[in-house]
């Protein structure tokens, strides 16, 4: 006889059906998640105080050496300013760059007593096609996040402020956004956490969480 999943014991799996969000932002050789490299991938965990209220946690980056299969277009280096060959960045090889990502998550995962990571992006999809890809691609098992389903705070931001650009949004919330730093992942990251705890620490204060 099947039993019954263990359920949330915790109030941030309890918000999130058992899911830990997780903001990913990622650099990439392209827009195409099978053909193009992954350069660089963060990973921002959050928190949620004895009130409900959320907060950036921990910040997990990784510079990863472009896999021999993938691509890199000039304008993609040309639009983030990074450099792949450069020795200083520390690059990892692609599976052992996602292993290092991917370890934090998972012991987070199971401390907050949820089931599995789910992405939270600035335009999500974008962010979990590139890690599974490049999961994939490298034979990396175990990975955290839900398959399919992510949280986009450009959708949120639309909604929040008016605004989808991530930069935008951010001088709308009243976040403090830095354009020479960005389109670095974790630089991204960060600011695209501080977009979301914004968000859903607001939509709590005006009464929408928990449902009536």
């Amino acid at each position: 006889m099947a039993t019954e999943a263990t359920p949330p014991t915790t109030p941030l799996a309890e918000r999130f059906r058992g899911f830990l969000p997780v903001v990913v932002d990622v650099e990439t050789g392209g827009f195409d998640a099978a053909r193009h490299a992954l350069l660089e991938a963060a990973a921002v965990l959050l928190d949620m105080d004895d009130e409900g209220r959320l907060r950036r946690g921990a910040t997990v980056a990784v510079a990863v050496a472009p896999h021999p299969a993938t691509v890199v277009e000039p304008a993609a280096l040309t639009f983030t300013g990074i450099d792949p060959g450069d020795p200083e960045r520390g690059a990892l090889p692609e599976s052992e760059a996602l292993q290092t990502l991917f370890r934090p998550i998972r012991q987070a995962v199971r401390a907050a007593g949820c089931s599995r990571a789910v992405v939270v992006g600035h335009n999500a999809h974008f962010d979990l096609a590139f890690l599974n890809a490049a999961a994939a691609r490298s034979g990396v098992k175990r990975n955290p996040f839900h398959p399919f389903s992510c949280l986009d705070t450009a959708t949120l931001a639309a909604l929040a402020f008016g605004h989808t650009v991530l930069a935008r949004a951010c001088e709308r919330a009243g976040i403090p956004f830095d354009p020479a730093a960005a389109h670095r992942a974790a630089y991204d990251a960060e600011r695209t956490a501080d977009l979301f705890c914004l968000v859903v620490n607001r939509w709590r204060e005006l009464g929408g969480w928990p449902p009536r």
